[in-house]
């Protein structure tokens, strides 16, 4: 009875296990890159993350001129605003504020009479920036794509409280 002919196993490693391996060391090199490595300016997060505070402050500044053009809404905004500031302050530890960040980029909008008016656009601001946000996250390195992320939801949960207040 004939043998069947060997079979023509290649020796050393496989197309496949070649292409991994690549992929694998491109990914860990990109990896390992500091995030303030680049040499020309700041780094892509070291820019989010100053973007993000900006935005922040701002977001926080709509807060401050709707507390202030509806002292009665003081009681239902004040948690919301708390935590605006919390989330500003996240994005600025660690960080040296440029001077540019430091002043305010613009005025917030102005704030409508009616106050069911000036809730609904601030449940718009705070959903467009949670928005904003959700899409950042994607181009950023790990620690703040996280902190992004929570922020965004948080955002998006102020929305919905802030929709709440205005219905």
């Amino acid at each position: 009875m004939p043998y069947p002919p060997p079979s023509r196993t290649p020796s050393g490693p496989r197309r496949r296990t070649l292409l991994a391996s690549a992929a694998g060391a491109a990914l860990l090199a990109g990896c390992s890159a500091g995030a303030d490595s680049g040499a020309d300016g700041p780094s892509a997060g070291t820019r989010a993350r100053a973007r993000a505070a900006r935005d922040s402050r701002g977001l926080l500044a709509r807060y401050d001129a709707v507390l202030a053009a509806h002292p009665a809404l003081t009681d239902r905004l004040r948690p919301l605003r708390a935590e605006v500031a919390a989330h500003a302050a996240a994005f600025e530890d660690g960080t040296k504020p440029s001077p540019a960040a430091s002043k305010s980029s613009a005025a917030p909008a102005p704030v409508p009479a009616a106050r069911k008016d000036a809730v609904a656009q601030l449940a718009a601001a705070e959903r467009a920036l949670a928005d904003r946000r959700a899409k950042e996250l994607l181009q950023v390195p790990g620690e703040l794509a996280r902190l992004l992320a929570s922020v965004a939801a948080a955002g998006a949960a102020h929305a919905y409280l802030l929709t709440e207040v205005a219905g």
